[in-house]
């Protein structure tokens, strides 16, 4: 009889920066029970999701493409990820494995489970709080045991929402981080976030009335993700008691980070910024080292590859994008990819090429922003990029144009289609076609409630 393969717990979490983690050295304590796990696993400490936002990352996550070989860079994409692309629920049923997804029906990132199961991770309860990660407990905890005693190999994979917005952690956690006065007249620091008409009426759904200082929505965020870490313990705590922990191999990442008061995009994750492409990493399973924490760059399209080798599951290695880092986990030599090619397709259509010191963004429409067309960072002097120098160094802009263009050019190239970010120019849902200024992004663009969110994320034409 041939040796079971290894169970996978895959905590796919939304929203998550890594910067706002205590296990990547934040100030407040939000992961201890993460923190905790990953002593005995492997930490990437540069992991980045550069298609952004949900639909694009948790294609490439799930795929092991980038964004050409997936044709998918939208949030309203409208259709599957491209003809031939296997996602890693598909690959693992060749092998006999049992598969569920957690929270992420309809979208086309998520195709090939055996088993969808649902649980509310957006708006508030009776109480006004969010109990997000209770409500996918109280799913997930059943299903493991279900998993468990059908005695296949199996992948649970779950799409905690608490670090998505509305932020609004259940009691003791919502205070936990802020013992200021959130109504203090005075303090003036949600001034823009209020006068930001887009997002204005998606705000007071969900803000306290009256708000007003921004430090406190920044510690929601916070306190979100620690109460979703507490619950997550329960998780793990399963694995104890169903004596499978050893035979699991268990890893957290997320789809992209989280601007909150950043670059002007309020508590949302669009802007090509690092916020938002930084992102967590950890791998924990029997026989990888315990407590690594490796510096080097990686990608999300780089976590199947990985997956599959340490399944010792044979793939074409020429057909994914990405490549397996257990070269680096057994400290021997994998090719490093320093510099790479960024897309949006949330509320502003942008793309860019990152290098280690440098950040070029580039518009292909008007943004509802109003920021310019073209944006350059020096990361190493600048890493907050809060200070865009394409005006002082238009050489380098040029650079890091050509050797995007060379990219683009190349990948189109290799999958036979254009870029998708050409093509999706029904990004934003209001029809084909780019924005002519920014003023007809900002009247134009909109969302009111949570409601509306969750709508947006789950559209119709995913299906």
């Amino acid at each position: 009889m041939s040796k079971k393969r290894p169970n996978i717990v895959f905590f796919g979490i939304d929203s998550l920066r890594s910067d706002h983690m205590s296990l990547y050295g934040y100030k407040r304590l939000t992961t201890p029970h993460i923190d905790k796990y990953a002593q005995g696993g492997v930490v990437f400490e540069h992991c980045f999701s550069p298609h952004i936002p949900t639909t694009s990352g948790y294609s490439s996550m799930l795929t092991g493409m980038d964004c050409f070989g997936t044709n998918v860079v939208a949030l309203r994409h409208v259709g599957g990820i491209a003809e031939g692309v296997r996602t890693l629920p598909e690959i693992l049923k060749d092998y006999g494995y049992n598969t569920t997804c957690i929270g992420f029906r309809g979208n086309a990132a998520s195709r090939g489970f055996d088993t969808y199961i649902d649980f509310e991770g957006w708006g508030a309860s009776d109480d006004g709080r969010a109990h997000k990660a209770e409500n996918l407990n109280a799913v997930a905890l059943p299903e493991l045991e279900r998993l468990h005693k059908e005695g296949k190999p199996f992948m649970l994979f779950m799409r905690h929402m608490d670090p998505h917005s509305p932020y609004l952690p259940p009691e003791p956690f919502h205070k936990m981080f802020y013992q200021g006065d959130e109504f203090d007249k005075n303090n003036k620091s949600l001034e823009k976030v209020y006068e930001f008409k887009p997002f204005r009426d998606y705000f007071y759904s969900w803000f306290p009335p009256y708000c007003t200082d921004a430090e406190y929505i920044i510690a929601q965020y916070d306190a979100a993700i620690a109460y979703m870490d507490v619950c997550i313990q329960s998780i793990l705590t399963k694995l104890e008691a169903l004596g499978i922990e050893d035979e699991t191999l268990v890893i957290f990442t997320s789809d992209h980070g989280e601007t909150l008061m950043e670059h002007d995009c309020y508590f949302d994750h669009h802007g090509l910024y690092d916020c938002t492409l930084n992102v967590p990493l950890i791998i924990k399973y029997k026989g990888l080292p315990k407590g690594m924490r490796i510096k080097d760059y990686c990608q999300l399209k780089d976590i199947v590859p990985t997956l599959l080798d340490i399944l010792d599951v044979e793939y074409d290695k020429d057909v994914l994008q990405g490549s397996s880092l257990v070269p680096l986990v057994r400290g021997e030599y994998r090719e490093p990819e320093p510099e790479f090619y960024i897309t949006e397709c949330t509320w502003m259509r942008k793309h860019g090429w990152r290098t280690p010191e440098w950040k070029l963004i580039v518009a292909l429409e008007p943004d509802f922003h109003f920021k310019p067309e073209i944006e350059l960072y020096n990361l190493v002097k600048d890493p907050g990029e809060n200070h865009n120098v394409a005006s002082e160094n238009p050489e380098v802009v040029e650079m890091l144009k050509k050797r995007m263009e060379k990219h683009i050019l190349r990948r189109t190239s290799q999958t036979g289609r254009e870029n998708p970010m050409y093509t999706n120019l029904n990004w934003h849902g209001y029809g084909e076609g780019a924005f002519k200024s920014s003023k007809d992004a900002y009247d134009t663009l909109h969302i009111g409630d949570p409601e509306a969110a969750k709508r947006l994320q789950q559209k119709e034409g995913n299906k």
